[in-house]
C-alpha cells in the first residue's frame, strides 16, 4: 500500500487539462453560389381562342377540337357547311433551355342562362424552352352539347398554367 499511494499522488498531481499543441487545427473557406433565373411567363394572344365552330345540336352530343385544330362531332351534333374550328394557342417565355409543365382546366361556355361544359387537352403536358427562352403550345377540347341548349353564341374561359420543372 505504501508504494501505491505515492504513485497515485504523483499521477494526480501531474494530471491537468489537455491542450492542443500549435498546428493541430485547420481552417478552410467554403464557397456559395446562387443563380437568379427569368420568371416563367405565359401569354395568350388576343386573336387566339378554342373555337368549337358552328353546329346544330340535334338531340345533343359532343364537339371535339384536337390540339392541332381539327374538329369532329359526336352523336346528333352536326357541323354546318363552312364551319371552322381552331385550337387555342399560348406562348411561354423564361429561362433558356428550362423544362416546364403544362396544365389546363375545363370550363363552361355560356349564352344567356345556359351553360355548356367543356374539357381541355394541351398539345403536351411538358415542354422545354428554346435557347432564346421561348416556347409555345396549343389547346384542344371537347364540348358537351345538350339537346335542349338554345341557339346563340356561347363564350367562356378556362385556365392554362405553366411551371418550371
Amino acid at each position: 500500500m505504501k508504494r501505491f499511494f505515492p504513485a497515485a499522488l504523483i499521477a494526480f498531481a501531474t494530471a491537468g487539462p489537455a491542450y492542443a499543441a500549435p498546428g493541430n487545427t485547420s481552417t478552410a473557406t467554403g464557397t456559395a453560389t446562387a443563380t437568379i433565373v427569368a420568371p416563367i411567363v405565359l401569354t395568350h394572344p388576343a386573336s387566339a381562342s378554342l373555337n368549337f365552330g358552328r353546329f346544330t345540336r340535334g338531340t345533343g352530343g359532343t364537339v371535339t377540337v384536337t390540339a392541332a385544330g381539327s374538329g369532329s362531332v359526336g352523336s346528333d351534333v352536326t357541323f354546318v357547311p363552312g364551319s371552322t374550328t381552331a385550337a387555342d394557342s399560348f406562348t411561354v417565355a423564361g429561362d433558356a433551355n428550362r423544362s416546364y409543365s403544362i396544365t389546363t382546366t375545363g370550363g363552361n361556355v355560356t349564352s344567356g342562362g345556359t351553360s355548356l361544359a367543356f374539357t381541355t387537352t394541351p398539345s403536351a403536358t411538358t415542354g422545354t424552352l428554346s435557347t432564346s427562352g421561348t416556347g409555345s403550345f396549343t389547346v384542344g377540347g371537347t364540348l358537351t352539347v345538350t339537346g335542349t341548349a338554345p341557339t346563340g353564341a356561347y363564350t367562356g374561359t378556362y385556365s392554362a398554367t405553366v411551371a418550371y420543372n
